[in-house]
């Protein structure tokens, strides 16, 4: 949701205004109040003088903007730091924004920023020599005032729906968090899936798309940015939805963009080698993560479901202590103590049989049907494929339970569940059995292929590539993850980006045996290496078109061309007379 100044229902406010009106119009700990005695401590340098934050409290403005191209007359521009600094472009941000904003909240020191560059030519002045006297009359010179408010992240979800707030009341659905490298988005769809299938209004936020079930849109990052996820939430409110579930990235979270997001259940699913070309290392991608589990960030915070099985799940079980949540456990060993475990699985083309076990107290179900009194376990049906989605489902379960839904009623509606588009999705075919799926880490891949091969009579291929422009080092990685797993593999192109394809499949091929390279077909063209699979499997085998899932494009220098795994699929079938 975006409002707009040509709307007749937006209307000027002030920050005092906000302040004013933050006790009774407050939602799910959003406290307006709290984060002005935050800005309270700021000041900004105008001119010679420095002016305090009082000066800002009375300005009336319409909404706040974090991309200055989206800015409209008497808007709040909020000018962030990029993960990659690039002073030129903020300071363009800045001067663009300043032609219309009310004012800039800024989370980089304006000073600084504009002391290290010549006078521009917004500001017609004559300059001292000194650099930081010439930034004091740039400022002094731009149309609107400028605060420099570095941990302005701290409260900025917080200031942005409180603006939501003031203009139109709502009450915000029950958010529930899922972070880890992997199963995010089949988690938050599950759980969105099972709370509806119980009587809830539920919706998702993250990479397969953004809204209520079965009408969802695309989504450009798994967790947006503060404002877009704001507007979300408070839309979804609008609509009435009870229930949202979402992924958090470890982007968004070491960001910060979900700030102000009344997650009350966090859920933890793994952590394996990605986006270590944003992260320094593990114990930094880890910590990332870990923060929702903290509730000095997420104050509404009452439950954390960790998945013990992890090697990374102890900080997030000390994060979660630390803040005194409910924390509840799951895992695929039988062996283990955990709050809830699938004790046995038994695994088919058309789903899996759980033997769930569960020390959750709750006696409702002592003397249900679907309870096996020799084993003192529950029978679950799923219709899901893979060992892994277990693991998804028994999380999905317990944050259903978490928000009070009774385990006999989620039990009785599981089997009416559906995966996420693209994730361990059969593309229906005469012989054979063929996937799509997203796993585009080591681990995933691994994982996806260990739980396809227990079903697997011919051969296991396994079709994927790597993403351009991403770490290096994942390529040989997921190379020996696929040819682990599988019996043949085929390296093909993923989203190259602005690499040569060529370039990153040699990368992949770096250790490869000869013996490997027996097993190993290359096609740079992602079309040309999916028919391929097709035409070369027989009857008997299992084909997973593994990177992309369900986006519908690949990324070739800047351009994003229409190219979706799951319909050059079903064109490869028809070619091949396999449907």
């Amino acid at each position: 949701m975006t409002l707009s100044p040509s709307s007749p229902s937006i209307t000027p406010v002030t920050l005092q205004q906000l302040t004013e009106s933050s006790s009774s119009n407050s939602r799910h700990g959003v406290d307006i109040e709290q984060a002005l005695q935050k800005l309270s401590t700021q000041t900004t340098s105008i001119g010679a003088d420095s002016k305090p934050i009082n000066s800002f409290l009375d300005i009336p403005f319409l909404q706040f903007r974090l991309d200055s191209r989206q800015l409209e007359p008497n808007d709040v521009f909020v000018l962030l730091k990029s993960h990659i600094p690039n002073c030129q472009k903020s300071r363009d941000y800045l001067y663009q924004a300043a032609e219309n904003a009310a004012f800039i909240l800024s989370e980089i020191d304006p000073t600084a920023l504009l002391s290290t560059i010549s006078i521009s030519n917004h500001a017609d002045i004559t300059l001292p020599n000194d650099s930081t006297a010439k930034a004091q009359q740039q400022l002094a010179a731009l149309p609107c005032p400028v605060l420099h408010v570095p941990n302005i992240r701290d409260f900025l979800g917080t200031l942005i729906q409180a603006r939501l707030q003031y203009q139109q009341p709502v009450a915000l659905p029950t958010v529930i968090a899922v972070t880890g490298t992997n199963g995010k988005t089949t988690i938050s769809q599950l759980v969105a899936q099972l709370t509806q299938l119980t009587g809830m209004s539920s919706a998702v936020m993250g990479t397969a798309g953004n809204g209520r079930l079965g009408a969802l849109v695309q989504a450009s990052h798994t967790t947006g940015d503060a404002l877009a996820v704001q507007q979300f939430l408070y839309q979804m409110g609008t609509e009435n939805a009870e229930l949202l579930a979402l992924e958090a990235s470890s982007h968004g979270l070491d960001q910060q963009r979900l700030q102000g997001m009344p997650v009350s259940v966090a859920i933890y699913t793994n952590l394996s080698r990605d986006h270590l070309d944003y992260h320094a290392d593990m114990t930094e991608y880890a910590a990332a993560k870990a923060k929702l589990f903290d509730k000095a960030h997420f104050p509404d915070l009452t439950h954390a479901i960790i998945n013990i099985d992890d090697e990374h799940a102890q900080i997030m079980l000390d994060t979660a202590d630390a803040s005194d949540l409910t924390v509840w456990t799951y895992s695929l060993e039988s062996s283990k103590s955990a709050t809830f475990v699938a004790a046995e699985i038994k695994p088919s083309l058309h789903g899996v049989e759980i033997a769930l076990r569960t020390d959750f107290g709750n006696s409702e179900f002592d003397n249900a049907d679907f309870k096996n009194k020799e084993t003192n376990s529950i029978n679950i049906v799923s219709p899901l494929l893979g060992r892994f989605n277990v693991a998804n489902l028994l999380a999905a379960m317990a944050a259903a339970v978490a928000l009070g839904i009774s385990l006999e009623r989620i039990a009785a509606v599981v089997p009416q569940l559906q995966g996420a588009v693209g994730r361990m999705q059969r593309v229906p075919s005469n012989d054979g059995c063929f996937i799509v799926d997203y796993a585009h880490t080591p681990d995933a891949l691994s994982q996806v292929l260990a739980s396809l091969k227990t079903h697997c009579k011919g051969q296991l291929w396994a079709v994927f590539g790597c993403g351009g422009d991403r770490d290096a080092g994942k390529r040989p990685l997921m190379a020996q993850a696929g040819l682990a797993g599988a019996d043949k593999v085929v390296l093909t192109a993923d989203n190259p980006r602005t690499e040569d394809p060529n370039i990153i499949l040699q990368d992949m091929q770096a250790g490869m045996t000869s013996e490997q390279y027996q097993r190993t077909h290359i096609e740079p063209a992602r079309q040309a290496a999916i028919e391929y699979a097709v035409n070369q499997a027989a009857p008997d085998d299992i084909v997973v078109i593994a990177g992309k899932g369900h986006e519908t494009y690949q990324e070739i220098n800047h351009v994003r061309y229409d190219f979706d795994d799951s319909v050059i699929l079903q064109n490869a079938l028809k070619q091949a007379g396999r449907v």
